[in-house]
């Protein structure tokens, strides 16, 4: 069976799906006796009517009208004289009110309905392009989320989307907070392919997956569901950049394999820190001004200045003291993924090179 015949009778599966959920409504079936009964009063209306004395009603145009306004607005335009066509005129004004009440609580229904799915996290994304997708869940996940916020300044909140299994009481109380207003939500395990594309994967600029807490996994089992994450999202969207978090570093070449473009170890990186700071020399506080939450100051990775590729890094050494007065400490080579500090004078600066920096905070003279 080929792709096209799977779709056609998937849809017409579909398709049978739903007409049988109609019918086997019993408020299809009301619907349907009401528009009759309707129909039929009209009829009554109009052959009452026409021997009635004094009558307002005299040809079918004015029977059709008098149904309209009595079942849409339910009040009379004209007032019937025969006793048969003011039972049916009170008729249709019953059976106007149930069609109206109907189709007020399905469009309310459904407007809940959809109101609902977005709170829960149930309900596809549409029309996201460039949109930073961040991954799991852990406790302390707001002070994580407003960190990454003051970190992209460039993302608006509405172009933030969270996917994870966190209980949903957690994210309705975080999304309550006014910076988090706007943020999306995609509920699921964002290992699995539907889930991501809920999350419009395939037009996503970068993806942050944290290492998930939410529910009662081993390490190991938190990290292999990072890899297949990972997997999947390279996948969907071979081009989308790509930084995970994991707790063992045995599955960073898994990681390398799977076409991570960043890895972090977040244990590794406490554990380092408390051994440097045992020194006592200060470590930490250096540590902390170099890893900024402004994106402008610390360390700061930018592209490289424009006429400067394929010439040496002393050069591009020499711009930066003499025209910003930034310190160039190193180049992130991208395509290696590979950071190189303080490499020779005549190191030639690849395309795919960037700078990386040392930038003091602005401080108005």
């Amino acid at each position: 069976m080929t792709s096209k015949s799977k779709i056609t009778s998937g849809e017409k599966g579909k398709t049978k799906r739903r007409l049988k959920r109609i019918f086997t409504n019993p408020f299809t079936y009301v619907g349907i006796a009401s528009v009759i009964v309707i129909i039929i009063c009209t009829l009554i209306v109009h052959a009452a009517e026409m021997d009635a004395p004094e009558t307002e009603i005299t040809n079918w145009k004015d029977a059709i009208w008098h149904t309209i306004v009595a079942v849409s607005a339910a009040y009379f335009d004209y007032y019937t004289k025969s006793v048969p066509g003011r039972l049916a005129s009170l008729l249709m004004l019953f059976f106007g009110m149930i069609i109206f009440s109907f189709v007020t609580g399905r469009v309310t229904s459904g407007f809940m309905n959809m109101v609902m799915k977005g709170n829960k996290g149930l309900k596809k994304l549409r029309g996201m392009k460039d949109h930073l997708i961040i991954c799991g869940w852990r406790p302390g996940f707001d002070k994580i989320l407003d960190a990454v916020m003051q970190a992209n300044p460039d993302i608006s909140a509405g172009m933030i989307v969270l996917v994870n299994e966190a209980p949903s009481e957690q994210m309705e109380q975080l999304r309550s907070e006014l910076q988090f207003k706007e943020i999306n939500y995609v509920a699921g395990d964002f290992a699995d392919a539907e889930t991501l594309k809920r999350a419009f994967i395939e037009k996503a600029k970068r993806i942050l997956v944290i290492s998930d807490s939410s529910k009662d996994r081993s390490e190991m089992e938190t990290d292999s569901q990072t890899v297949l994450a990972v997997l999947a999202m390279k996948s969907l969207n071979p081009n989308v950049y790509v930084t995970a978090e994991i707790l063992d570093k045995k599955f960073e070449e898994h990681l390398q394999l799977a076409k991570c473009d960043e890895i972090l170890m977040t244990q590794e990186y406490e554990h380092s820190l408390l051994a440097t700071a045992s020194s006592g020399k200060g470590y930490s506080n250096v540590i902390k001004s170099l890893i900024a939450e402004d994106s402008h100051t610390g360390v700061v990775i930018t592209d490289i200045i424009s006429g400067y590729v394929q010439k040496t890094y002393k050069e591009l050494l020499d711009y930066y003291y003499d025209k910003t007065g930034e310190v160039l400490v190193g180049l992130l080579l991208k395509s290696e993924n590979k950071t190189v500090l303080n490499p020779p004078d005549d190191f030639i600066i690849t395309a795919d090179a960037k700078s990386i920096l040392i930038c003091a905070e602005k401080t108005e003279a």
